[in-house]
């Protein structure tokens, strides 16, 4: 999609964060809804609450169903099936989730209301699609039993604006502050993030450890020159996860690297596809939910499916800096990388999953052995924001993919072991770096029910690098040379 404006890290947008009066104390954020976009009214800075005083109906909670334990092992004859299918069901939630954006009024009269016109229905179309899966598996394997149990959503309740806590990003908790009305433009009202979602990051304690690198691990480094999308090639599409299926991401992503990637695209596609890597070797893709700025301005997006359409509006800001490195294994040598390995670091849905893959990390130049899972970093002036990404190092040896698109990787143990017969292969480390206005003014994109938080942070990655070049890689790493 081609874009309508570049970042703009201005006096202007810097004018905003001083005319805010964002007040910081003990690491606690006062203001609240420093960056609403223009159009906010008193009407939709309410949200639906319980009767219980500071109880907000927040989001819609569903059960994830990719990752049950039932589809870990999809059959390959059936996986595109269910592929589709699985994408069909987050387009019922975000279906859902505008009703409940658009009815939050009625719903407050009426709980009844939410069961009633949202959550029975979507109950409904949940169970149709479940059926449909496991009717897929049951033609070629044995048919998975209790899918039906996946079908009922709730509706999530958090803290109402202003009683939030004031985490301090050390604690990993999600639960404090989770309405809250950021972005109203384009129908984003409470959708998030808030206040409390943002931590001064100079009040957050050192908590980086690196691991020793033994005698016989492999030391080295290769880094590859990708460029930052200045070209601006976005799309609401994963084909990682929705391979076939348009919008099957809900929110939009940055993309480096392959040139071609879109849902339809396949390893032949891929393989012929243009780089936008200084080394055309790597023909690879790295994609990750775009950042955008939130100042009233609207994205080509505005009134796109993935962009607006589903709360996620904003200005797209382009990385000023982005860093690829493949590091090495600190227990052991590394082995290639098959070609058309998938890995996804982190999880989109970490809000309602909760934290477990959660690995998608945020902090500030200068401040990086600080490293936030659950909030957005507040930098102080001349410190830009950093998302890192680290992806997972071992490999079971055998499968470019999974049908849960975990399980063929695996992060090393806590002494950076591969477990389980797995293989150590160079891992995927991203450092995406913006020079935004300092303060609580930014959000990735997210499904729409995650409400943005920062915890669903998440990077993907398909290797197409040529043979040649991944062992060049390989051989740079366990000779212990850094290379590029």
């Amino acid at each position: 999609m081609p874009r309508t404006s570049r970042k703009r890290s201005t006096l202007a947008n810097r004018a905003i964060v001083a005319s805010a009066a964002l007040l910081l104390g003990g690491g606690g954020l006062v203001a609240v809804n420093v960056y609403a976009s223009a159009g906010e009214g008193e009407s939709n800075r309410s949200a639906p609450r319980t009767q219980n005083t500071g109880q907000w109906m927040s989001t819609i909670d569903c059960p994830d169903v990719a990752t049950q334990d039932q589809l870990t092992n999809v059959p390959e004859a059936a996986r595109p099936e269910v592929d589709r299918n699985l994408a069909l069901i987050d387009s019922q939630i975000t279906e859902a989730y505008k009703r409940f954006a658009d009815e939050k009024a009625q719903i407050e009269r009426d709980p009844r209301f939410a069961d009633n016109a949202i959550l029975n229905p979507l109950k409904d179309k949940r169970a149709a699609t479940l059926e449909r899966i496991a009717l897929s598996i049951g033609r070629v394997a044995e048919r998975p039993q209790g899918l039906e149990g996946l079908a009922p959503c709730t509706l999530r309740a958090g803290t109402s604006p202003g009683q939030g806590g004031q985490g301090d990003g050390q604690d990993g908790g999600q639960d404090g502050g989770q309405d809250g009305g950021g972005q109203s433009g384009g129908g984003q009202a409470g959708n998030g993030p808030e206040a409390s979602d943002f931590v001064d990051i100079t009040t957050v304690q050192p908590n980086v450890k690196k691991a020793r690198t033994a005698r016989g691990g492999s030391k080295g480094t290769f880094s590859t020159n990708c460029g930052v999308n200045a070209a601006g090639k976005f799309n609401s599409d994963n084909v990682i996860v929705a391979p076939g299926v348009s919008n099957g991401a809900h929110h939009m992503h940055d993309y480096v690297g392959n040139q071609a990637n879109d849902a339809f695209a396949t390893d032949d596609s891929l393989a012929a596809g243009e780089t936008s890597c200084r080394n055309q070797g790597d023909k690879s893709t790295y994609y990750w939910p775009v950042l955008r700025l939130q100042n009233g301005q609207d994205e080509a997006d505005a009134n796109a499916d993935g962009g607006g359409r589903e709360g996620n509006v904003g200005e797209i800001q382009t990385p000023s800096q982005v860093t690829l490195t493949f590091a090495g294994s600190p227990k052991s040598k590394v082995t290639a990388m098959p070609r058309f390995l998938r890995i996804i670091t982190g999880d989109a849905k970490a809000f309602t999953n909760g934290d477990a893959n959660a690995n998608a990390s945020w902090s500030c130049t200068g401040f990086e052995d600080r490293q936030l899972k659950d909030k957005y970093p507040i930098c102080p002036e001349g410190s830009q924001v950093v998302r890192s990404f680290t992806f997972q190092s071992c490999w079971d040896g055998q499968n470019v993919d999974s049908a849960n698109h975990r399980t063929h990787v695996a992060f090393a143990d806590g002494n950076g072991r591969c477990q389980n017969g797995f293989k150590a292969i160079p891992q995927l480390q991203q450092r995406v770096v913006y020079d935004v206005p300092p303060g609580p003014g930014f959000a990735v994109d997210s499904f729409p029910e995650q409400l943005h938080k920062p915890v669903t942070d998440h990077g993907d990655f398909i290797n197409v690098f040529d043979d040649n070049l991944m062992k060049k890689v390989v051989n740079c790493i366990n000779g212990g040379r850094k290379c590029r």
